[in-house]
Formats: C-alpha cells, structure tokens, sequence
C-alpha cells in the first residue's frame, strides 16, 4: 500500500466504525475539497452507496457556482441532501456586516445546531482536518459534544494507536472526522489519484484562486497560475501561505476560530 491507500484505508475504517456504533448519522457537506473527499471515501465504503444524509448548511451567502455543483452533484449521485438554514436569523437581516464570528454563529453553528436537533442526528461526519488549523489539530476522530452541542476541548478522549473510543452514554452528541489525519497536498493527490470532481473556483481565473471555500463576502482569493490539479500540488509543495489565509472570520481576534468551534461551529 501506499501512503494514500493507507490515509485512505483508514478513513474507510472510521466510516464504517462509526456507521456501526452511531445511530442516527449524517454528514456535513460544505461542497470544499475536504467534504468532497469525504463523500467519496463513503461511497467507496458502502459500494457507491451513501446510507444517511448529507447536511448543507445554507446561509444565503455561498458562491453560486457551489451551489451549482452541490446541485448537479447530488442529483447525479443520487444524494439525500437536506438543506438547513437559520431563516429566522435571515429574515431579521443577519449577514457579514454584523461582525463575522457575529454572523458564522448565526447562520453557520446556530443553523447547523437547529438542523441537528430538527432530525435527532445523534453523529455527524465533518471533514476537518489537523492541519488546517491550529484549532482543528487539537480535535479527537471521535469527538462528544455536550448537550448544545458545544465543544469542550478540555475534555476529550484519548485516542492512541488508532484506538478509537465510540462507547458513549445515551444522548451524546458526536462529532465524527474522518480525514483528521490527512493533509492538504494529501487531498490534492488523492484528488488527482482518483478523479473526484471539485467546485471549479479552485482553479485560476485571472491570476486568482480559492484553496478555501466558504461564504462569499468572508471569503478571499490568493494569487496563482494553478489552472488544474497538477499545477496546484506543484504550487502547495513550495507556498508558505496559510490555507485559510482568505477566511476573515479567522482574522477579527485570536481565538476567534476556537471560540466559534466551541460553541459548535463544523
């Protein structure tokens, strides 16, 4: 095997271990890369099959072109795709203006919390992963949320040698990450490797591109020639720039990403 049979060996395992012990599962789809590998590990593990939801969360503020491929996507793999939104945060006029973590909280952690509770989902997959953020790093593969789905990362199982903890007490909420351990490069290689489609904003237009996708306005491009898979892996094996460089949100304090991961943002 090598290294991307083995990163992709293991997700599968997580997948499926978590698709056994969890009732009630469903997974975050942010329509990015890292969610897009993701669905295509599960499809691999149930034989092109995906045996509970995909979750969306819809502030109103994504890029069109990612709702156009989350659209073509789902119905050409045949996808149970719920759309959650927090309408009422909208229809009282919430957006970026407001203050970003302001916003995030809103209409990301407060929309996806109350999709969660709507549809009694007792896990969901995110596609984090450690390397991404410093945050993010300190994350568990199987991770318990406390009642609002908070997240406390004082308290949080060991997890050594691959020995996952899944055995909860009734009622507890899980988080479930099964690319903890890849990397960026990995999932451009495994990209690449097996032909998974992604949200065309990824490649350069311009001499810009996307390495992160979120919402429009707190989203920002970063300059680049990469017009394809080959060309980006070149580009990430010599950058120095933080993936998440373009995301305001992570800008406005610090803590800012912690705090609203804390509180149950994906």
């Amino acid at each position: 095997m090598d290294y991307l049979d083995q990163l992709e060996s293991k997700s599968i395992y997580i997948i499926r271990e978590a698709f056994k012990k969890v009732p009630n599962l469903a997974m975050l789809w942010s329509i990015g890369k890292d969610s897009n590998v993701m669905l295509w590990l599960t499809r691999k593990a149930f034989m092109g099959h995906v045996p509970f939801p995909l979750v969306h969360i819809d502030t109103s503020y994504k890029m069109p072109e990612m709702i156009e491929f989350r659209d073509r996507v789902a119905k050409e793999w045949d996808l149970n795709l719920i759309i959650g939104q927090n309408k009422k945060a909208l229809d009282e006029g919430m957006n970026h203006t407001l203050g970003k973590i302001v916003c995030c909280t809103a209409l990301k952690t407060n929309g996806l919390k109350s999709t969660i509770d709507q549809h009694g989902f007792e896990g969901i997959f995110a596609g984090i992963r450690g390397d991404e953020e410093g945050t993010r790093a300190k994350e568990r593969v199987f991770s318990p949320r406390g009642e609002n789905k908070e997240w406390d990362v004082k308290d949080q199982p060991p997890e050594f040698w691959d020995q996952f903890k899944t055995d909860f007490a009734p009622g507890t909420h899980l988080r479930i990450h099964p690319i903890l351990h890849w990397r960026e490069i990995d999932i451009w290689h495994y990209i690449q490797r097996e032909n998974i489609p992604v949200v065309p904003l990824y490649f350069a237009k311009n001499g810009q591109r996307y390495r992160s996708l979120g919402c429009a306005p707190c989203t920002g491009s970063v300059p680049s020639t990469a017009s394809n898979v080959e060309e980006i892996i070149k580009e990430l094996e010599e950058t120095r720039v933080s993936e998440r460089s373009g995301r305001a949100q992570d800008k406005e304090a610090e803590d800012a990403f912690e705090r609203l991961r804390a509180d149950g943002y994906m």
